[in-house]
């Protein structure tokens, strides 16, 4: 995290921006018991299905995203969130475009 991120109010929104065709991150928070990164899909854009080994919490702070976890699509909207297990198959996809933050918390 860089240090002008400390101590201050920031608006999540302002943090990252939109890319043509693209998924675009940025990592706010790196320690060994987790991260917390923020993304931005432009329409149509996603993640395929993977696994991750540590639970994680998806916070919609702009647009719609379709969430898939273990086969149960889920529609998660601005001012929404949603829980995705550790170790359970999971993908993204921009129903229009969206930003998220991604808490990721590593298990024991």
């Amino acid at each position: 995290m860089s240090e002008e991120m400390k101590a201050k109010s920031l608006n999540t929104n302002n943090l990252i921006d939109y890319q043509e065709n693209s998924v675009v991150s940025r990592e706010i928070i790196k320690k060994e018991t987790g991260t917390v990164t923020i993304f931005a899909f432009d329409k149509g854009e996603g993640l395929s299905e993977h696994t991750a080994p540590f639970d994680a919490m998806v916070q919609i702070i702009d647009g719609t995203a379709e969430i898939v976890i273990s086969g149960n699509k889920n529609i998660v909207k601005k001012g929404e969130m949603i829980i995705m297990p550790g170790n359970v198959p999971h993908a993204l996809n921009a129903v229009e475009k969206f930003k998220m933050v991604l808490t990721m918390i590593r298990s024991n």
